[in-house]
Parts: structure tokens; sequence; C-alpha cells
């Protein structure tokens, strides 16, 4: 019923307008017939119902803004249009005017506008009033303004007749056509119900699949990218389409004329992050005009490399952890056994300076080396771990009273940035105390014992995270993937070994570590551990309190 009504205010609106020109048009073609034919039409008159017509037509068009019984409308408007067409007729002459056409005008808009029946009632009021406009005229109850003699009466009955079944005739096709017309429009908004439907389904599919979709035309320019490609590549759809799709790429992208339509490739995030993509490239096909454009689809593996990554690194680490274990105590026997026989000698025998001097490089050397070998065994040994539900932020400054008493430089600075008052996890306190005191003490020495070292304390979703960050040179991008690595120590004196035993720690809490660092700007070091209250939610609300062994 709601498009029903639409149709009728667009057509009213329609008719509004249409006949203010069309009066318009009237009054030229009567002035040019006064002009040019000899006539009894008064001007005046004639002026008179042509300005009256137009200022009803101007109410009409106020009165169809505010009024919304549109079918009363057309009622009274069909009705008044048959009112100033009787009128214009018999001012112009009656039987001798032009304008008789105007009827069957004013039947075929009942017809639009109205009912069917309501053509049928206009007919018959049109006969009625043309009827009596030339029966007065004709016995001279009204003045005539017809130019021609009069004819007889009959003749006057048969011009009456084909008329009235000129109009029925018109009331009959034009009603007819007019139901065709309607039963078309209902078809056509169910075809464009059924389009529009089809279109939203077509459209939340795109948006739903959980893999990335771009398209593209011929030229690579993106005409559509749905709603998981829009999140993996952290854009919003305005800002994408119309781009060039390698301007969203770092890589080259796969094309169909290559051996392979699938790559992997890089990709920058408006914030500079960098992510990998597994990336499928298919032709799209329209089956009558062939080739249109490019379909991309992609996958954000970003994580999935990272965490290929930790696996390759832990391998490496359970490697080298073997290692130690086997060679460890190979090592250390005979190391001992150098370190005392060195002692005993020198206590029985005199050296002078120079051989004095290398006994000590012998006995500092052999000390470090055992220093080394103890770092293997820490690192290889099978740890026992005893998790409690811990405030992490005492912990954290137990570690930095402890390296503030340490320093005892003022050059030194500490600052404190918790966003939180207190930070629970289930961790072993004696390890996590463990990790961050050689996480400062890397921190202090990155920076010779002079800077700022900042510590923070966030909430990231189920995480903490727990930073530490200093103000030395940084790390070297190709050290930073292998920094938790055994032998990478960047400090002179160092075993190498502190952040390897740093990363075991954090694996066996289940937690994550990384490292951010721009050369001249220092490094910031990141602990990830889940919330105390998560892990309890993994744990179906077990106690947070167990030892376990790893190795």
């Amino acid at each position: 019923m709601g498009d029903i009504r639409f149709n009728e205010r667009a057509w009213l609106s329609w008719l509004v307008k249409v006949r203010v020109i069309a009066i318009a048009c009237l009054l030229a073609v009567e002035l040019l017939i006064v002009t040019l034919t000899p006539n009894n039409v008064q001007v005046r008159l004639f002026e008179t119902v042509i300005i009256a017509w137009f200022t009803v037509s101007f109410l009409f068009m106020f009165l169809a803004s505010i009024w919304q019984e549109h079918q009363r409308q057309a009622i009274i408007q069909i009705f008044t249009d048959l009112a100033f067409t009787t009128a214009l007729v018999y001012v112009t002459g009656g039987i001798d005017t032009f304008f008789n056409f105007l009827y069957p005008l004013v039947i075929i808009m009942a017809s639009i506008l109205l009912p069917r029946y309501w053509a049928y009632v206009t007919a018959a009021v049109s006969f009625i009033c043309f009827g009596a406009v030339l029966e007065l005229s004709y016995f001279e109850r009204i003045p005539s303004f017809q130019f021609s003699p009069h004819g007889d009466l009959k003749s006057l009955q048969v011009v009456i007749a084909v008329n009235f079944g000129a109009y029925m005739a018109v009331a009959h096709l034009s009603s007819a056509l007019s139901a065709k017309l309607r039963q078309a429009g209902v078809e056509l908004r169910d075809k464009s119900g059924e389009l529009l439907s089809l279109q939203a389904l077509h459209e939340n599919v795109i948006h739903s699949i959980r893999s990335a979709l771009i398209t593209t035309d011929l030229e690579g320019r993106v005409t559509l990218v749905n709603t998981p490609g829009q999140k993996v590549l952290e854009r919003t759809a305005s800002s994408i389409y119309g781009r060039h799709i390698s301007d969203l790429f770092v890589d080259r992208l796969p094309h169909l004329e290559s051996l392979s339509a699938q790559s992997e490739v890089r990709g920058l995030t408006p914030s500079g992050k960098e992510k990998t993509f597994d990336v499928n490239v298919t032709a799209l096909i329209i089956p009558e005009q062939g080739t249109i454009g490019y379909v991309y689809t992609f996958e954000d593996r970003t994580e999935l490399r990272r965490l290929e990554g930790e696996v390759r690194m832990r391998d490496r680490l359970a490697a080298v952890g073997r290692l130690a274990a086997g060679i460890a105590h190979e090592i250390r026997n005979p190391l001992a056994s150098i370190a005392g026989s060195i002692n005993v000698l020198s206590e029985v025998t005199p050296f002078n300076d120079e051989q004095k001097t290398l006994v000590n490089i012998i006995t500092r050397e052999s000390t470090r080396l055992n220093a080394i070998i103890s770092d293997f065994l820490v690192y290889s040994r099978e740890k026992s771990f005893k998790f409690s539900r811990m405030n992490l932020i005492p912990l954290l400054e137990d570690a930095l009273v402890l390296l503030a008493n340490r320093s005892q430089t003022k050059e030194l600075h500490i600052v404190r940035d918790y966003a939180l008052p207190d930070a629970f996890a289930a961790v072993d306190g004696d390890r996590i105390k463990q990790v961050l005191w050689n996480l400062l003490e890397n921190a202090v020495r990155a920076m010779d014992g002079k800077g700022t070292i900042t510590v923070s304390v966030r909430a990231v979703g189920d995480f903490l995270q727990l930073g530490i960050r200093d103000t030395g040179p940084g790390i070297p991008p190709n050290l930073t993937e292998k920094i938790f690595e055994p032998f990478q120590s960047q400090f002179e004196g160092g075993t190498g070994l502190g952040l390897a035993i740093v990363y075991q720690i954090v694996q066996a809490h289940g937690a994550k570590i990384f490292v951010r660092s721009t050369l001249g700007s220092g490094a910031e070091f990141i602990l990830e551990i889940l919330h105390a209250k998560a892990a309890e939610a993994e744990s179906d609300m077990a106690p947070m309190s167990a030892e376990v062994s790893h190795g």
C-alpha cells in the first residue's frame, strides 16, 4: 500500500507541474488562433478563465505538499480540470472550439490516478458538461460565442453522441492500459525487491567470508574490499577504493600470466606495521563480457610466521641446551684440574713478572670459562617452577630498588609508568625476579650506566605488558631476531646466555617476550603475560598454585 501511495503522490506532483505548462501553452495557442482566424472569442473572458486556472493550479501545488490524502486530492483536481475545461470550451466557441481534446486528456489522467470506475465516471461527467454547453448555447439559454452558423438539432445530437462514444472508448482503453501499467509496476517493484535482496545477499556473503578479498579492474584499481580485508589491512574502504592495489603491498603481487598465481608478500599498515600475507589472484569473468578485472584473496600470515620463528628458535635453543648438557661436565673437570695445577705451581715455584702475568691470565680466563659453563648448566638443567597468584608490581619494585642501590650513580634515572595499581598473574616469583633483573641489568649496560630506564605496566585485553625501555644506542635490526639465542651478547665480558635463560623462563610461563628497537633511540623489552583472572577462566577457575618442571 505504501508503494501505491507513493506512485499517486508522484503522479499528482507531475500533474500539477504539467498542468501549469499546459495552461500556458493553451493561452499562447488561443491567442494565436484569435489573431489569425475569424471568431467570436471574448479575449478578456478567456484570459480570466486562464488566470483562474493558473491560480487554482498553484494552490494544488501547495496542497500536494501538505495534504496526505492523495486519492481525494486526485478527485478534486480531476473535477476541477473538468470545470475549467468546460469553461474554456464554452468561451472559445462551444461547437467551434479547438479544445475539445482536453476532455480525453482529463479522462486519461483519471484512469491513471484513480481506480478504474472513476475513468467511466469522468467520461460521463465530461459528456454531460460538453453536451450541456452545446445544448444550452443552441437553445440560447446562455450566451453563445459560436462563430459558424447554427445547424439543425439532429446534427448537434450526433456531435454530442459521437463525443460520448469517444469519451467512453478513451475511458475503457486508458483504464485498461492503466491497469496493465499498475500491474507492470507491481511486478517491477517485486523484481526490484528480489534484485535488491540478491544484491544484499551477495554483499553479505562477500563481507562474511573469513578470507580477505579485493577486486580490481583490468588496470589494477581497487573496486571492492570486504570487511575482513579492511580489518587485516587496517584501512577503511574509502581510503582503498580507486587506489592501485600495488600501493597496499611492499612486494610484487602474483600475476595470472606467471607460473604461479599465488605468493607470499609483505604489506605495510598506515601505522607502519609490517604484515605478511598469502595472496591468490584469479580473473574476474562475466560470461557475456569476458574478463573485467581480477580477484585477490589473501590471509594474514604474520602471526603464523612469528610462531614459526619462535618454534625454530625454540628448536635451536633446545639443541644448544642438549649440547651444553653433554659437554659442560666434560669441560668443567679438566678446567678445574688446569686451574688447580696453576695455583699449585704458583705456590711452589717462584715466577718472574712475565710468568706471573701469564699465570694471572690463565686463572682469569679459567674463571670466566667456568662462569660460562655454569650458565650453560643453568640453561640446560631441568627447572622446577612453583606458580602462584602474585602481584608483579612488588616484584618489579624489588628489582628496581636493588638496581638503584647497586648502581649508586646520579646519572642513572628510573621512571615508573604504571597504568595499573596491581598486576596479578600466575608466576614463579623468584624466576620472574630473575627475568626482570636480567633485563634491567642489560639496560644499564647498554647505556654504560648513564641514561633513563622507563618501566611501564599496561593491561592489553587479557594480558599484562611489562616494558623496560632504555635510552641506549639501540639494537641493530640484524640482531633483533636473534637476541634471545645463546652467545648473542654485545657486552664485553658477557656470556651471551642471560637473555637465552630469560626466554626459557618466559616460555615456561606461557608468556611472550619481544624487543622493539630503533638505532639511536634505545630499545624496549616487553614481557606479555596472561592476567590472573584470564588464567583462572582458562583453567575453569582452578586454584592458581602449581609446581611444574621445565627443561
